[in-house]
């Protein structure tokens, strides 16, 4: 998060002085981490399965 903060403020504090096109380039940088950062975290690995599929029988408290 702090890289896109970073990739904005000075896309539009400096860059922008310098070239209006690079400065919207790194917006849409920085505006594509997150989402990109949100998709690689929940992938997981291949045949794992998430805790909502697993059922409940309500013996999970038992040993």
């Amino acid at each position: 998060m702090a890289c896109c903060l970073v990739l904005f403020v000075c896309a539009w504090a400096f860059v922008r002085l310098w070239s209006v096109p690079a400065a919207i380039g790194m917006c849409v940088v920085a505006m594509v981490i997150p989402p990109t950062a949100v998709i690689i975290a929940n992938l997981g690995e291949p045949g794992a399965s998430w805790p909502e599929d697993e059922e409940d029988d309500g013996r999970s408290d038992e040993r």
